[in-house]
């Protein structure tokens, strides 16, 4: 039995002052490019998972990568307008980082928006290597919750042309300090502020426990009360000289990352494959021995009256696909097993679920 859940997978519009990294994650056109796993910070609500925390390996969206091509193709199979740096943190592999953005700019183009995420108040003459490579916007999170000691750099990235904004996750019980934040931000080269819904997950659930925080009920990770204080937060600064954004759980996982996989996933369609309603790949298979696999296909071929194409043998998982609609046909008809296949639209394709379209086993 298949279950569908509701989910919020519409392209909300753009808010006025919003960030234009946030609109183009929204649009699911942003590469997420992970440089490090590198962080010394120990946040204790950190999500980041046991395989990529203190990790020197890049990540393209869900993909591994080992070289700069990796990451451009990834971008190229995604039709990436822009990208996401992030980690760990990116500033504690700085020549790293500052290589992507070169190399994101001279594959892609000047107008491909790239946006980075640090904890760290680095050194303010960086701040102009960053800009002349071509960095169009950074999100400083603040480690004590204050500006004072990223001012300088902040104004050095704004001087330098890179649009500088916070971002932060609505702590519950931080009510008082982020309140306060709002007025420094207000006389501040800051241009927006980002607080996200704070996130229950298994990588933090023992330090979330600890705190006090439990979830807010239904479906979700988020923590019980983030999303009533980020609301009143917004309406706090409404008059104020910056833009202030609330990203929810639901919407961050249901939203963005289902948008960035319907992009993957209608840019890289094979011809006998549809993308279903869950933003999953689907299409048919029989499984077939290797040694009988130019015989089946040509067959297969010939009784279908199919072009070139729309059949394929894959060695890997020794089976051959084709439409889910002839599959859906020919399974009532054969004597082998037929089987309808769904994958993630990613690199890897991971396969998710297998239905058996006739009674063989």
């Amino acid at each position: 039995m298949t279950v569908s859940l509701p989910m919020a997978t519409e392209i909300l519009p753009a808010e006025d002052g919003e960030a234009e990294g946030c609109i183009q994650c929204q649009r699911g056109s942003k590469l997420v490019l992970f440089v490090t796993g590198k962080c010394h910070w120990g946040c204790d609500y950190c999500p980041l998972s046991d395989n990529r925390r203190e990790s020197p390996d890049m990540f393209a969206n869900e993909r591994r990568c080992s070289s700069w091509a990796d990451v451009i193709e990834e971008g190229h199979a995604m039709r990436a307008t822009g990208t996401g740096i992030t980690g760990g943190d990116p500033m504690l592999d700085m020549e790293k980082s500052l290589e992507a953005v070169h190399q994101l700019k001279a594959a892609f183009g000047k107008e491909h928006h790239i946006h980075l995420y640090t904890s760290i108040p680095f050194q303010v003459d960086r701040a102009a290597d960053f800009g002349a490579a071509g960095l169009d916007e950074i999100r400083f999170h603040l480690l004590d919750g204050t500006l004072t000691k990223y001012l300088p750099v902040i104004q050095a990235c704004a001087d330098a042309g890179i649009h500088v904004g916070i971002e932060l996750p609505c702590e519950p019980d931080k009510e008082e300090q982020l309140f306060a934040l709002l007025d420094t931000l207000h006389d501040s080269p800051v241009e927006f502020l980002n607080l996200n819904e704070l996130e229950i997950t298994v990588g933090n659930q023992e330090n979330m426990d600890v705190r006090g925080f439990n979830l807010s009920g239904g479906i979700t990770a988020a923590a019980e009360g983030s999303a009533e204080l980020a609301l009143r937060l917004k309406d706090a600064a409404q008059d104020m000289n910056f833009h202030l954004k609330f990203c929810s759980s639901h919407y961050k996982d249901a939203g963005q990352l289902r948008a960035r996989f319907r992009r993957r996933g209608q840019a890289n369609l094979r011809p006998y494959e549809i993308l279903s309603d869950d933003d999953t790949i689907l299409f048919g298979s029989i499984p077939t021995q290797l040694e009988d696999a130019s015989e089946d296909v040509a067959e297969l071929m010939e009784e279908l009256g199919v072009a070139e194409g729309w059949i394929r043998y894959n060695a890997e998982y020794q089976r051959i696909e084709l439409p889910l609609s002839l599959a859906e046909e020919l399974a009532d008809v054969v004597n082998v097993p037929v089987h309808l296949i769904e994958v993630h639209p990613t690199h890897d394709r991971l396969e998710v679920g297998m239905v058996h379209l006739n009674a063989h086993r």
